[in-house]
């Protein structure tokens, strides 16, 4: 029976689980679906969202600290300064998960009438869809067609 070799490691050190520590919790994603449609400020996040000042402040922190996101100070005419949130580096790359995650739930969650939001590139006005391919070019159909193997942060089991 085939079983495999990255089972025989740790998983203390799992990317799943550290990206998770950054963005795994609801109002964190939804913060960032929002940064990606062009959010950015907490006014309007905090109508947007519907979630708590606090909670809001808390998170928007955590992503700030995490590199996620960066302040942006801005002041309109007679206001005090305030911040915009915009993605970094680190933020954007973030994307295709954010993308991952709509599409499921276009499948597996949406209202029956359809999804509420349809991707389309600028270029050209066709959706976009996500593909796994390996660095050979060829598309990988699922996850039979995958086979984990320790990294080079692979951490062998203790005996």
């Amino acid at each position: 029976m085939y079983r495999p070799l990255v089972l025989d490691y740790s998983t203390d050190n799992c990317s799943i689980a550290a990206t998770l520590s950054f963005v795994g919790e609801k109002w964190s994603l939804l913060v960032l679906r929002d940064a990606f449609n062009g959010v950015r400020r907490f006014d309007d996040l905090h109508e947007r969202l519907g979630v708590p000042r606090q909670v809001l402040s808390a998170r928007l922190a955590r992503l700030v600290d995490e590199g996620i996101l960066r302040r942006v100070p801005y002041r309109e005419a007679g206001q005090r300064q305030r911040y915009e949130y915009r993605l970094t580096g680190k933020g954007l790359d973030l994307y295709p998960l954010l993308v991952a995650l709509m599409h499921w739930g276009d499948r597996w969650a949406a209202d029956p009438a359809g999804p509420a939001v349809t991707l389309h590139h600028r270029g050209c006005g066709a959706e976009v869809h996500q593909v796994l391919r390996c660095d050979a070019g060829h598309q990988v159909g699922g996850p039979r067609d995958v086979e984990p193997r320790p990294g080079a942060g692979a951490r062998p089991l203790s005996a």
